[in-house]
């Protein structure tokens, strides 16, 4: 399967993506990756993995369906069949999501994912830790779902959860749920290279059946550290 991965930042959870396929942990290559940002961290790790970059800024567009279509075109053109979203600041239009739209090869479902940092359909959106901070949860974590015309609002497929430490501040609670990041986003992409997710209405199944779990991370985990 070829992976065209869109990111506005730093991306980590690109690098996680290209590190599993590199080593064969994903049946996939990630084919190209998108900016709508000059300058991303994204499109140097992609440069230097040796993976095909394009830099679309956004800023300044006025027709967001006419700048998703040039998208499309250089996805299309790189013969992309999954789109994963990492850390892409930018809500796409109907224009993409009619591109990239569920399928026969899909089992049905969209091809289109993300990974939101927050167990959805809790605290969606931008600033999800400081939002669950704010909240006074005791546990948080992160969520990979399959994009549609909502704000984080998609099928979900899998979540990862960590406990929320007193004395959190939004960095130490940011890098614990990024950690599980690294590890859901690339285990679910695996699922959807290998034809193993399909839907039943909401419903993301795995095999036919709901997909497992991960156990909630020790307490005793501090920002930075992985079990």
């Amino acid at each position: 399967m070829r992976l065209g991965v869109l990111a506005s930042g730093s991306g980590s959870n690109l690098q996680a993506l290209l590190d599993a396929c590199r080593d064969r942990r994903i049946d996939a290559e990630v084919a190209l990756v998108l900016s709508n940002v000059p300058g991303a961290r994204a499109l140097e790790r992609a440069a230097a993995a040796g993976v095909p970059t394009a830099c679309l800024p956004s800023r300044g567009q006025p027709d967001r369906a006419a700048y998703d279509a040039s998208l499309v075109d250089r996805l299309r053109e790189a013969g992309v069949g999954l789109v994963c979203l990492a850390g892409y600041m930018r809500l796409v239009t109907a224009t993409f999501l009619s591109a990239f739209g569920p399928g026969e090869a899909s089992r049905g479902c969209p091809r289109i994912v993300n990974i939101h940092p927050a167990l959805l359909p809790s605290f969606p959106g931008l600033h999800a830790q400081r939002q669950a901070l704010a909240a006074g949860v005791k546990v948080s974590g992160c969520t990979v779902h399959f994009v549609d015309e909502g704000t984080d609002t998609g099928p979900i497929i899998a979540q990862a959860a960590v406990p929320v430490l007193d004395g959190d501040d939004e960095p130490a609670l940011a890098a614990r749920i990024l950690a599980e990041e690294h590890r859901l986003y690339p285990a679910a992409i695996g699922w959807i290279a290998q034809g193993r997710l399909s839907l039943q209405g909401r419903r993301v199944l795995l095999d036919g059946a709901p997909a497992p779990a991960p156990p909630l991370r020790s307490p005793d985990l501090r920002a930075g550290e992985v079990a």
